[in-house]
């Protein structure tokens, strides 16, 4: 067996005493950048290697890429330290696996967000000694949720039980590990299974001064606050249209009850696999369900029987018309469609944001200063937000939509002209995957705005005549 001296930072070996404990199983570490994060889950990893021969481990990323290109050279670079001869282990590129020469094994995990696999299914079966999750911030809860159901299932080593442990390293977010990890890390409330180490850049003396270097340099004042100073409690993002706080609180939000129920549907587009259902009761979503990819056919019939099931009226159902949607939009007569570049529905409700007035065609007063309807409708929306006029029944996916709420965001709000939102890609990239689930929220604004418009609602004989009207004009929408 390869000797391994182990010369941990202070915050390093803090973390090591939860390792090596027999009561915490979840340890969280990091809260900054340059901390020693990856370095920790590679030395960890290595030792339990070579501890338990004929172990089983993981090292897990949002994104196989990433892992290989980031934590995998750390990998390298720990086993160079520590003089691990080259015979003792060898990559398996074809199954992405480490193979020890004693028998343990590290899987690198590709643990992104799949709608064929919403529950992750794949790693059901898996049995593992011990886990690592790199950068969990940007994983989906779901995948740590399985994953810690799946370490210490693989633990007996010479008639002794090897307590479970899972490293999670992560950067301030406002995602599931601040509540899972921070918050009650700072409330004293984190249970005894788990454990919280924050650790900075200056807690590495290894790297201090040039980390501090390159996060003094960092133009963003959020960015450097999160990765500099560890700052969790950072100020809300130029931009934001909804504010922390009040996302939260859509999910213990009281508010007038409605027996109208609406069905919102986001389509899978140019070849993804997310179809996002989202029912509502008044302003109130009391269930999304997520469906991989399947035919317009299969789509349509099952629109047909969840109208069935929960008693929604095709008038009361939307279905987002961009690309392969159209054709649901067809196949379902009676339905409505939503055009995302469509002109912006007429109302004269929106005088807070302080935009130009003039008439329609009856002399009603009207605002028409939004680029299309989505950003009409996404204004509507934070606006409720805000307000707390909308709520939402939790289902397992509450971090999936505060997260997505929190990507949508003004464009040129220091620009004149009409209002924007930013693009779809743009909030793609900040997430790693397509807001679907926000899509139908935005969407569901477009029967309170109509509403407003007429003071009547959705069905009335003029719906046909104002759906024509804000088809009538549109813009270059790639993206929105």
């Amino acid at each position: 067996m390869s000797e391994i001296n182990l010369i941990p930072t202070l915050k390093q070996h803090e973390a090591w005493t939860y390792l090596h404990d027999d009561i915490t199983k979840f340890i969280g570490f990091g809260g900054g950048a340059g901390s020693g994060k990856s370095w920790l889950i590679c030395e960890f990893s290595l030792t339990n290697a070579y501890l338990y021969p004929g172990s089983r481990g993981f090292i897990a990323r949002n994104e196989l890429k990433r892992l290989m290109n980031s934590t995998y050279i750390t990998w390298t670079k720990v086993c160079k330290h520590h003089n691990i001869p080259q015979e003792d282990w060898t990559l398996d590129g074809k199954y992405n696996v480490i193979k020890f020469a004693n028998g343990s094994t590290i899987d690198l995990l590709d643990i992104s967000y799949k709608p064929t696999d919403p529950e992750y299914e794949r790693f059901g079966s898996t049995e593992y000694t011990y886990g690592s999750i790199e950068e969990a911030g940007e994983t989906h809860f779901k995948a740590f949720d399985v994953l810690k159901s799946r370490v210490g299932r693989h633990n007996l080593f010479n008639e002794k039980e090897v307590p479970p442990k899972m490293l999670c390293t992560f950067n301030p977010s406002r995602g599931w590990v601040y509540r899972i990890f921070y918050k009650p890390f700072t409330t004293g409330e984190l249970s005894k299974s788990y454990a919280f180490v924050q650790a900075l850049y200056k807690d590495n003396p290894h790297t201090a001064k040039a980390y501090g270097e390159q996060l003094a340099e960092i133009v963003d004042k959020t960015t450097r606050e999160r990765l500099m100073e560890g700052n969790w409690e950072y100020e809300e993002e130029e931009g934001l249209m909804m504010r922390y706080a009040n996302i939260r609180d859509l999910f213990t939000n009281s508010i007038v009850k409605s027996t109208e129920k609406y069905l919102i549907v986001d389509v899978a587009r140019f070849g993804q696999d997310k179809i996002k259902f989202n029912f509502f009761e008044g302003l109130e979503s009391y269930k999304r369900e997520t469906y991989g990819k399947q035919s317009l056919e299969v789509t349509k019939q099952l629109i047909i029987d969840k109208a069935q099931e929960h008693k929604i009226p095709y008038s009361h159902i939307l279905i987002d018309e961009d690309g392969v949607g159209g054709g649901l939009v067809d196949m379902l007569q009676g339905v409505r469609g939503f055009t995302a570049a469509s002109t912006p529905v007429p109302t004269a409700t929106a005088v807070r944001y302080q935009v130009s007035m003039h008439k329609d065609l009856q002399g009603n007063r009207i605002v028409s200063n939004f680029l299309n309807l989505k950003a009409q409708c996404a204004y509507k929306l934070a606006e409720l937000v805000e307000t707390h006029k909308i709520a939402i029944v939790e289902g397992g996916d509450q971090d999936e939509i505060v997260e997505e709420m929190m990507v949508l965001k003004r464009r040129d709000a220091d620009k004149d002209g009409k209002l924007k939102i930013v693009t779809k890609e743009e909030m793609k990239e900040s997430l790693g995957r397509s807001p679907d689930c926000l899509d139908t929220f935005i969407m569901r604004m477009l029967f309170v705005l109509e509403s407003e418009s007429t003071g009547k609602n959705f069905s009335d004989p003029t719906r046909g005549i104002r759906r024509g009207y804000m088809r009538q004009t549109k813009v270059a929408s790639k993206g929105l």
